[in-house]
């Protein structure tokens, strides 16, 4: 069993803090931008470097502002005293399905301005950002956020702020959305329509997210499943009929 005490504040720089949460993120869009040239080139979307870099911004702001909203919605209790607190994404607290919605959203504005198929970018840009979000599920961790729920596995960890040891959620959630890196990078070059890679991505996530949940505390809400579970629920039935459709 693992007691976590680790620091989730990496150093200071004249009082501003520098968090591994944030600079997660920050590596993540690195490593997308290369891998998004590269897999541009790969599949004949013809961008410049120019155009990849703003097609990132654009997927950043979708990214975090929608991920904040869908947070600040499902947890507002934690931010009612306070509503400035809402802007401190650097202490954490993103919700995956708004963030997914918010960035699906900024690339599609961005296929219209550059008018590229939306498909198009779509399915090269959901390989890296698996990536991104195992990255961001190790900066949780960190942070001693979304943990699971309390259990005597040997692998088990008892985090500060609450009480009992605890399954390390945020770390199956790491090697789920690692795991759907890998099913989707290596199924890039297969024979299929545009759109498949992504919908083969909301399908996955949606799979793998519905059991990680059974891991995660949570509060039940329908036939006792986590709100969570329902929308991974429809995310996998959605994306099962779109790969069908589409392989």
């Amino acid at each position: 069993m693992f007691y976590h005490n680790i620091d989730s504040v990496l150093f200071n720089v004249f009082g501003l803090e520098i968090r591994y949460y944030g600079l997660f993120y920050i590596i993540g869009f690195i490593i997308a931008y290369f891998f998004i040239v590269y897999l541009f080139k790969e599949k004949g979307v013809k961008l410049t470097k120019d155009d990849v870099l703003d097609y990132l911004i654009y997927l950043a702001v979708g990214l975090l502002v929608g991920g904040r909203i869908g947070y600040v919605i499902s947890h507002f209790n934690l931010y009612v005293d306070n509503l400035l607190s809402i802007f401190y994404i650097w202490k954490g607290g993103m919700a995956f399905h708004g963030g997914l919605i918010g960035s699906v959203l900024a690339g599609w504005l961005f296929s219209r301005k550059k008018k590229i198929d939306f498909y198009k970018l779509a399915d090269v840009t959901m390989i890296p950002l698996a990536l991104v979000l195992a990255l961001g599920r190790i900066g949780n961790f960190i942070n001693g956020e979304l943990y699971g729920r309390v259990t005597n596995v040997w692998w088990a960890v008892k985090f500060n702020s609450v009480e009992g040891f605890r399954h390390p959620s945020q770390i199956y959630e790491s090697f789920k959305n690692l795991l759907i890196f890998f099913i989707l990078f290596f199924n890039r070059k297969r024979k299929h329509r545009d759109g498949f890679i992504f919908w083969l991505f909301i399908m996955l996530y949606g799979l793998f997210r519905f059991i990680v949940e059974f891991y995660r505390e949570f509060s039940y809400y329908f036939f006792g499943l986590s709100f969570t579970q329902i929308l991974s629920m429809i995310m996998f039935l959605v994306g099962l009929y779109f790969v069908y459709k589409k392989r």
